[in-house]
């Protein structure tokens, strides 16, 4: 077979969907049907006893590209032939194989058109589907480049010339967004075998007779289907991801890939929007995947960046926010890292340092039990700009229970909290509790 149209080193006319066609073909239709490859060799068959013989009528059907009808006598003469009709298959004005049809000439040629042009269909929408699954893949190879980017190794003027052969400008603003998919492939999707009653009802719903002596080889079918069932969901549940992801980031400038097991990267094209105006649509994607797979799902947004280095920053930034984010805002699902530039610094800092600096200034307020409350007063009293109006509006308290609080902070740590220097060391001393895996 030859090379097809734009997808090298990949057969137009693969065997199993050749053998896929004609098998399906012939159950329909009630007659066999074969197909051959451009050298005359049957590659599909719904008698699947002819599949790999030469059909020598075939030979000169490839090179005419004209229709052929063989009566009895006619294929006896020729190699590998029965009575029929044999048609060629056409694709971009190329003949690229045979489709034969076994009966009488004249029963059979009434089905002749139609299966030739079924089947230069069936090979056409195969060609698209696989030079669209070779573009995506070149695309998330691209991507992945990118994420992991190292101008030593790679010259970002090359990356640039790839991505605008298939059609993506890198010049152009961008944002990385990372999707990280909770343990991935185990949704909640109904009972297991282990977990049906005994009551000879088996996940499919059909009932099992255990007295019966063909019972052994009905539950064998019954687990054969429903072991096929469960890898047909497990298969549409790993495509679920990226395809919502794909209908959600529909830019045709924008890049999708899987980077590693539950964990999908977009390169978005922001069209001078902000960035911030992902988060809707980013919780949109959330609320779609856990609905479905009963799974959590976290986001990471990082900073718009228009160059090949930037995107890699970008791309850390956004991993950076999905790490923080759980720490410093827990029961949010999309954390973009402008909102955990100083978290990111922080988590910078060697752990000896930072310990050391938290040791320094709330080893008392640590120690109790509701520090998770006076830490959340802490830097909701520095975040409100030290106001008690919107920092007790913001934890919704009365402003005395705030003073109150405040107080008590200012006593424990033995740092004036009121003097915002000290309060701003107590803010970053948080700030780093919160980033440590632990808190």
């Amino acid at each position: 077979m030859g090379e097809g149209s734009g997808v090298p080193g990949h057969s137009i006319l693969a065997p199993a969907l050749a053998q896929g066609i004609a098998g399906d073909t012939s159950a329909i239709i009630g007659y066999n049907v074969l197909i051959t490859d451009r050298d005359g060799v049957v590659i599909g068959s719904g008698d699947t006893s002819r599949i790999g013989s030469f059909h020598e009528a075939s030979v000169q059907v490839m090179l005419t590209q004209e229709a052929a009808a063989h009566s009895a006598g006619e294929a006896r003469r020729l190699r590998g032939v029965r009575p029929g009709i044999t048609l060629p298959i056409v694709i971009d004005g190329d003949a690229v194989g045979t489709v034969g049809i076994t009966g009488s000439p004249a029963q059979v040629g009434r089905f002749g058109r139609v299966v030739k042009r079924q089947t230069e269909i069936l090979l056409q929408e195969s060609l698209l589907l696989r030079s669209r699954l070779l573009r995506e893949r070149a695309a998330e190879d691209l991507l992945r480049e990118i994420a992991h980017f190292d101008p030593e190794v790679v010259s970002p003027d090359d990356l640039v010339a790839r991505s605008a052969d298939l059609g993506y400008d890198l010049r152009a603003p961008r944002v990385a967004v990372i999707v990280d998919i909770g343990a991935t492939g185990t949704p909640v999707t109904g009972p297991s075998v282990s977990e049906t009653s005994g009551t000879g009802t088996s996940v499919t719903g059909r009932s099992v007779s255990r007295g019966d002596p063909s019972a052994p080889d009905t539950e064998t079918r019954n687990s054969s289907v429903d072991a096929r069932a469960q890898r047909a969901d497990a298969d549409m549940l790993r495509a679920l991801p990226p395809r919502l992801i794909r209908e959600a980031f529909a830019d045709s400038q924008d890049l999708v890939a899987g980077m590693a097991s539950g964990r999908f990267a977009v390169l978005h094209q922001t069209r001078d929007r902000p960035v911030r105006d992902l988060v809707p649509l980013c919780e949109s994607i959330v609320e779609g995947l856990e609905r479905r797979l009963a799974v959590p799902v976290r986001i990471g947004i990082g900073a718009a960046a228009s160059s090949v280095a930037a995107l890699r920053d970008s791309y850390e930034d956004a991993a950076s926010a999905l790490r923080l984010g759980p720490r410093a805002r827990p029961g949010i699902s999309v954390h973009v890292i402008e909102d955990l530039r100083v978290h990111r610094l922080i988590a910078a800092v060697a752990p000896r340092t930072r310990a050391r600096f938290t040791a320094s200034l709330i080893p008392a307020l640590r120690a109790r039990s509701d520090w998770p409350v006076l830490r959340r007063t802490i830097m909701v009293w520095c975040e409100s700009g030290f106001s008690l109006v919107r920092t007790a509006s913001t934890l919704n308290i009365h402003r005395n229970t705030l003073i109150y609080r405040l107080d008590r902070i200012a006593h424990l740590s033995g740092h004036p909290v009121r003097d915002h220097p000290a309060a701003l060391a107590l803010y970053l001393a948080c700030i780093a509790d919160q980033v440590e895996p632990h808190s």
